[in-house]
């Protein structure tokens, strides 16, 4: 049974508790190690080994920065009561820092997976700080024997210009060993009025909110607006104002995962998988969660033109594709969005094998067999001061 050792940027993480369960499904042993957000309560992960580094916060990099160069520092210290891993496996820039700093802490090397699910804006940015972030984290991968990310535009438009190690692509798709029933549209059953639009997940951009606020007042109680998870409340003005001077959009808290994935999904007809929040760059590249989640159970994907999630739905000849989200584009679209319509679009999603957009105990087999198989042949660096 290989062990792997994950090094995560926020234990709380709800991506890194569904993480840890596929590594666990893949039939390895986990310790972890990493920060927790100050807002978030302690993880409940199901393991023997958690190391919690230090607290964190959202919006404070420099704060961050200094908390990942202690961790760093003091990895001789805070390792001692790990067995030693045949993969470390670092989620994000932060903690491959900190793992490079692990490899001689042990006699043999551990394989060394560097685990990258979105390209933070710094590392983009075409001035002496973006340039900087970069040749830190081309020199970090140096000891890099395998990459893991989720998109292959992450791969296209960044890491093949960086030299990056072999890659194993992971798609955001719903981890759920035991699903039991998917969602349905409920266009399917005859339900098409209210039109309703879901946006679930990580709430984090402004421009959307902005465009779905106009588009329920413009419907005016013919289009509803349904917002599920957790708002980054640092990228709007005044998130629970505006839901609540807005008829016709409300806002009902986080959600479990996956528990509530299928009532959550077939209660929408469409599920809005649009992201300005790394616009032009990371947001044009990823392919979000939600778009795994809805298609999964039955809800009409959203995408913006020119966008990976765009080209992801179109080649799956699902969905609907906007040139930009305009009241104006909005308005036209769902103006002529006649029962019939929505019924064939949902039909479509239905349509589809259920594998390409949820994750089984195969995938999660073969995903440890591979991480496995990542052996270093680069001799034991120094070991950690």
């Amino acid at each position: 049974m290989p062990r792997i050792l994950y090094l995560v940027h926020n234990l709380a993480d709800p991506a890194v508790e569904r993480r840890v369960a596929m590594f666990i499904a893949g039939g390895a042993e986990v310790e972890i190690a990493g920060f927790r957000r100050g807002d978030a309560a302690r993880p409940s992960l199901p393991l023997s080994t958690v190391i919690e580094l230090d607290i964190t916060h959202d919006g404070r990099m420099l704060h961050r920065l200094a908390a990942t160069a202690r961790a760093a520092a003091g990895a001789r210290g805070w390792s001692q009561s790990l067995r030693r891993p045949d993969v470390i496996v670092a989620r994000n820039l932060e903690m491959l820092g900190v793992a490079n700093r692990l490899l001689g802490r042990w006699d043999s090397k551990p394989a060394l997976v560097y685990e990258c699910l979105d390209i933070h804006r710094l590392m983009l940015r075409q001035d002496r700080i973006g340039g900087v972030m970069r040749a830190v984290e081309q020199r970090l991968m140096r000891h890099v024997d395998m990459l893991i990310t989720s998109s292959p535009a992450f791969l296209r438009n960044h890491f093949h210009g960086l030299g990056a190690p072999p890659a194993v692509l992971v798609e955001n798709k719903v981890f759920a060993p035991d699903p039991g029933e998917v969602g349905r549209n409920p266009a399917l059953v005859g339900n098409t009025n209210p039109i309703r639009i879901g946006w679930f997940g990580a709430l984090r951009c402004h421009k959307s909110l902005a465009a779905l606020t106009a588009l329920s007042r413009h419907f005016s109680g013919r289009l509803d607006v349904v917002l599920r998870g957790r708002p980054a409340l640092t990228e709007f003005d005044d998130f629970q104002g505006t839901v609540n001077a807005t008829p016709h959009l409300e806002y009902g808290g986080p959600f479990r995962y996956p528990d509530d994935l299928a009532p959550l999904y077939a209660g929408v007809h469409f599920a809005w998988a649009i992201d300005f929040f790394e616009e032009g760059l990371n947001s044009n590249w990823l392919l979000p969660n939600r778009l795994y989640e809805g298609c999964l159970n039955g809800a009409i994907p959203i995408a913006l033109e020119g966008t990976e999630t765009a080209a992801f739905i179109e080649r799956l000849g699902i969905g609907v594709v906007v040139p930009d989200i305009s009241q104006e584009t909005l308005v036209a679209l769902f103006e002529g969005m006649t029962a019939e319509r929505i019924r064939d679009l949902a039909a479509a999603v239905a349509a589809q094998d259920p594998t390409r957009f949820g994750c089984d105990t195969r995938e999660c087999v073969a995903l440890v067999e591979r991480l496995s198989g990542a052996r270093s042949t680069q001799p034991a660096l120094e070991a950690a001061a």
